[in-house]
């Protein structure tokens, strides 16, 4: 008898990354090992969509629809390409109009896409009828996925065999096109006898001529063993990893795979020589990249507050980044009422973030004193319906925070009213800066908003985390004349200001003077609003760590108590730092784009 042939989607270059690395890792890198993977015969992978969109414009200086083309391109016309997609939210944290939806499918199938996995965290059909029918439509193939967690301890209406097989039967009913079916855990909670209840019943319902897959991570684990279960269940498919990003927060390796099925009846179709070589390419690739220790670990205490690995590693480095880390070990203790009170929305990106943001929130400003705007718009029911009813206090505390109600609306028939979210706007807003208002360019605009335009600008920057420094963040190059330079700046350094006097006939610059302060000067326009110090009144403080994202007010305007003065970027949220008072702005301390810390004076009333 023949052994099954198990087809094996390596998911190095998409979640690997962003379990490991929190997706930062430029192409130029990674891209030797892309070849390697084909010469070790592998033909179907995980290359993009998910976090591995708008981190490349983040993080990275570096254009997602490009590095598709690469990739397609050493991979040749025949590799199975897949992508990853959040429904109804697509590759953001965001609702998308059914325009951005329709959108987004048609430029991934331009780009070498095959095969778009498209979820819903809540497992809300609705939000998959739209852009299952899209990707099918632009002729990609359509992988419906159904999305799994364990519950924590104690708690129970979701997330067991049969809620899977309702979720499975909603699809089928209301006929959403679709060409296999993936079970995905991102926190890698369920147990391996759930795996294989659920894939029992799935091969029951769809027969045996429907490709059913399973997707887990190491985090709490249990990946192998549930990767076993699912194989005795009948899966066709898993997802696995190389070599140094697989394990720990992302999937199992899959040499560790080959390794435990030998004498099974399975066939990875894979050959453990040939992948050792492209795993010590990776590795030779990967060398200067900071590998934070957690992401190599498994954590016995992921089941009671279940973290996926593509999000773990990534708030990790973010909370190492604003040296608060040590906050880290209370932030997964308070996920777990967070999770318990949500509604049980699957902890996979977005809802995943939602969670984690208000469990820090809560350990930051004390419990439920600050609703995080995704976690409460979601308990309200702006994503989707909840698998159960949120708490009712929860609810009642979003609704007064958020100034929102309750809503049952349909998640896009609330974008589609949100004038913003129209191509119309974005196409208009490209306009406006002086940049091509090509499809790829509006859907880049749409998807990550400022950062975007940044990266269209030419402004972007680039923050990767190599061994040397930890944190390593340069400015996006900006095409110049070579005209000599002969600039001045007013530069603070721990506290300390000094004049910095920049110049070189070349048109290189080189520091030529660097004298303690004694007159201010302007800084750099990229820099502005300016930051004007020494101003009387009441301080005005950051209320956690983070970067200045916007400056609403200047020196001598007038505001009101709880005015927005500030919003602030950390952990993927905006936080706003609004007026203590009425009251006359006298100085602004900070700049855009400057790093603050816990409680720094941003201005003074």
């Amino acid at each position: 008898m023949a052994k099954k042939l198990i087809d094996v989607m390596d998911t190095t270059f998409r979640d690997g990354f962003q379990s490991v690395f929190g997706a930062r890792v430029a192409m130029e890198d990674f891209l030797p090992a892309v070849s390697a993977a084909k010469d070790a015969g592998i033909t179907h992978f995980e290359f993009g969509g998910g976090a591995r969109f708008q981190s490349l414009y983040f993080y990275l200086n570096e254009d997602a629809f490009e590095m598709m083309d690469k990739f397609r391109s050493i991979m040749g016309p025949e590799a199975n390409l897949q992508t990853l997609s959040r429904g109804v939210n697509t590759v953001t944290l965001d609702t998308g109009s059914r325009e951005i939806i329709d959108l987004h499918a048609k430029l991934f199938a331009k780009h070498g896409t095959t095969t778009i996995r498209n979820f819903d965290a809540l497992n809300d059909v609705e939000n998959l009828k739209f852009s299952g029918e899209c990707i099918h439509r632009h002729g990609l193939k359509h992988e419906v996925v159904v999305t799994m967690m364990d519950l924590p301890p104690g708690c129970s209406g979701a997330h067991d065999a049969a809620f899977y097989e309702r979720i499975l039967r909603q699809i089928l009913d209301a006929q959403i096109p679709f060409d296999s079916v993936c079970f995905k855990d991102a926190s890698g909670t369920s147990s391996p006898q759930k795996v294989y209840e659920t894939i029992k019943r799935a091969r029951k319902i769809l027969g045996d001529g429907v490709h059913i897959r399973l997707h887990t991570h190491e985090t709490a684990g249990v990946s192998v063993a549930c990767y076993q279960a699912a194989l005795v269940a009948g899966v066709d498919g898993i997802d696995l990893a190389a070599h140094p990003v697989s394990g720990g927060t992302s999937q199992p390796d899959i040499l560790t795979l080959l390794h435990a099925t030998k004498g099974q009846n399975f066939d990875l179709g894979l050959d453990a020589e040939k992948i050792l070589k492209y795993e010590e390419v990776l590795g030779e690739c990967l060398k200067d990249y900071f590998m934070p220790p957690e992401a190599t670990q498994v954590s016995p205490l992921i089941p009671f507050s279940p973290m996926p690995g593509g999000a773990l590693t990534a708030n990790t480095q973010m909370m190492r980044d604003n040296k608060i880390l040590d906050k880290f070990p209370a932030v997964i203790k308070a996920m777990r009422e967070v999770v318990e009170k949500g509604g049980f929305g699957t902890s996979v990106t977005p809802v995943s973030q939602f969670y984690f943001q208000q469990a820090f929130n809560n350990v930051m400003f004390g419990p439920w004193k600050k609703i995080a705007e995704g976690y409460g718009k979601m308990v309200l029911g702006y994503f989707g319906k909840t698998p159960v009813e949120p708490d009712k206090s929860v609810v009642k505390l979003a609704s007064e925070q958020l100034s929102l109600k309750p809503t049952k609306e349909h998640a896009m028939d609330i974008a589609d009213k949100d004038e913003s979210k129209s191509l119309k706007f974005t196409r208009e807003l490209l306009k406006k800066e002086g940049i091509e208002p090509s499809e790829e360019n509006i859907f880049i605009a749409a998807a990550c908003k400022e950062k975007g335009i940044a990266f269209l600008k030419g402004e972007g920057k680039v923050n990767i985390r190599k061994k040397s420094t930890n944190t390593c963040e340069t400015s996006a190059p900006t095409p110049r004349a070579k005209t000599p330079i002969n600039e001045k700046y007013s530069v603070t350094v721990n506290g300390k200001k000094f004049d910095v006097e920049v110049a070189d006939a070349e048109g290189k610059a080189e520091i030529k003077s660097v004298k303690p302060a004694s007159v201010a000067h302007m800084p750099p326009p990229e820099l502005s609003p300016a930051k004007t110090t020494g101003g009387s009144g009441e301080p005005v403080k950051s209320t956690l760590p983070g970067n200045v994202f916007k400056i609403l007010v200047a020196v001598g305007d007038s505001v009101k108590k709880g005015q927005r003065m500030f919003v602030l970027e950390a952990m993927k949220m905006e936080i706003d730092v609004n007026a203590p008072k009425d009251g006359l702005v006298t100085s602004i301390e900070v700049q855009q784009g400057q790093t603050v810390a816990n409680g720094q004076i941003l201005a003074k009333i």
